[in-house]
């Protein structure tokens, strides 16, 4: 992970109080790479996954209701000096409250994200992403940004994401006495969710045979003739809180409907499952039937596990809501329409017509444009590296480098060529504290 871009937003903030990170030990690692360059970290912990991951001083766990909630923030922020906050994801109904009220005293917010430019990046912007964000862009900004570097390619290990899940909730499962009020922002039983990781290993061996023929097909006599669909997990924020649609059910029934009335008649729709819901949902059924009651029963089509970037490679364009499959869609000079708010959603990037009119005459991105948008992305937003791949922190050339060495599968270790600085965080005195270890 990249620290001198963290460094250079964090600016002069001293004083910084982490809350919910992704899943796994980042926020431990990146707690010790805080403190290593002088810094104050304190962390909130709301749920026993939380505190299993995250080993380092100053920690607080909290236990009380939901509606104690902005208080204890304000509390926090005032006894702790906290000049800053960092937190992944804006939209959890916890960081809400925390960024409403950190903006209530002037407190600057910081938001980590899986990266807009994937698989080498992940986001970091002050105040908030996708929707959220206040990075200030138009066409005509874009125009004088220079054209990027090239990036060579890295993989993100999922297996690892997979293991720090599983620990996760397990942790969470066996520590709910400890933290009897925590309401999460998604479901939150290990019992269920192993269920649905279960059924979904078991679905992705069946698709990998069943979806083989409509692959070729997909590459072949329907190349250049779909409009592609990229689904998104059913409980996504990016549904929730940047869309006007209820669910992702809604969304494909007014994709369905717009294709039905609008599209060329030699025109196919593939929807593509979102592979992370793949145990938690399947949409066959009301595509099918809605397909065929609009007429357009053999022009539809629905998979999961076909491969994505194959995909855009040989589709028309591209409907989605807010994702990220947007950026890669551009990168492969397809046509977009969003139906969410997204920062990418601009002249020369993305269709600024109406749906009826992208099935007719979709308007593809501006290759130059394009180019610079991504630049300007990654040097205002991203971060290079992962949350999961377990890989070095580097500060530049005039830093010491900071190598993260795995010593046990929920944490791992800070070796630094600095000498190592370890303050301490304010006291903090409450009644509903238990200071961590």
């Amino acid at each position: 992970m990249d620290g001198t871009a963290i460094l250079e937003r964090l600016g002069g903030s001293r004083n910084i109080l982490l809350l919910q990170g992704p899943v796994g030990p980042f926020f431990d690692h990146l707690a010790r790479f805080l403190v290593e360059q002088g810094r104050f970290v304190s962390k909130i912990n709301l749920n026993a996954g939380d505190a299993w991951f995250y080993r380092q001083p100053g920690s607080i766990d909290y236990s009380e209701q939901p509606d104690h909630w902005p208080h204890f923030v304000d509390r926090v922020l005032v006894e702790r000096k906290i000049d800053a906050i960092v937190l992944f994801g804006d939209c959890r109904p916890y960081h809400r409250s925390a960024i409403l009220r950190a903006r209530m005293k002037a407190v600057p917010v910081f938001v980590f994200e899986e990266g807009y430019i994937r698989p080498n990046f992940v986001t970091f912007e002050p105040n908030g992403v996708n929707a959220n964000s206040m990075l200030p862009c138009s066409d005509a900004d874009l125009r004088l940004v220079p054209l990027p570097e090239k990036v060579k390619k890295k993989r993100t290990r999922f297996s690892r994401m997979a293991r720090y899940a599983f620990m996760y909730y397990l942790a969470g499962r066996l520590g709910r006495r400890q933290y009897p009020n925590y309401r999460h922002h998604k479901p939150f039983d290990l019992y269920p969710e192993g269920l649905y990781w279960l059924r979904s290993g078991m679905r992705k061996l069946i698709y990998r045979f069943t979806e083989r023929s409509l692959g070729a097909r997909l590459t072949n006599d329907l190349a250049g003739k779909y409009f592609l669909v990229p689904l998104q997990v059913f409980n996504d924020s990016q549904i929730r809180s940047h869309s006007d649609f209820r669910s992702v059910r809604a969304m494909i029934g007014t994709v369905l409907e717009s294709f039905a009335r609008e599209a060329p008649p030699d025109a196919h729709l593939v929807f593509k499952h979102h592979p992370m819901d793949r145990g938690h949902r399947h949409y066959g059924r009301q595509i099918v039937q809605t397909a065929a009651a609009s007429g357009v029963g053999g022009r539809v089509h629905y998979v999961h596990d076909l491969h994505l970037p194959t995909l855009l490679k040989n589709a028309r364009g591209a409907v989605l809501v807010n994702s990220t499959t947007g950026v890669s869609a551009m990168f492969h000079d397809k046509p977009v329409k969003t139906l969410g708010r997204c920062l990418y959603d601009l002249p020369g990037l993305t269709h600024q017509g109406e749906l009826a009119s992208f099935w007719q005459n979709p308007a593809g991105p501006d290759r130059d444009l394009y180019e610079r948008f991504r630049n300007y992305l990654i040097r205002m937003t991203q971060v290079r590296g992962s949350f999961y791949s377990g890989g070095r922190v580097v500060l530049g050339n005039e830093r010491p480098t900071l190598r993260l060495v795995a010593t046990d599968p929920a944490l791992g270790t800070l070796a630094s060529s600095a000498p190592s600085v370890a303050p301490s965080a304010p006291p903090l005195e409450s009644a509903v504290l238990r200071t961590g270890t």
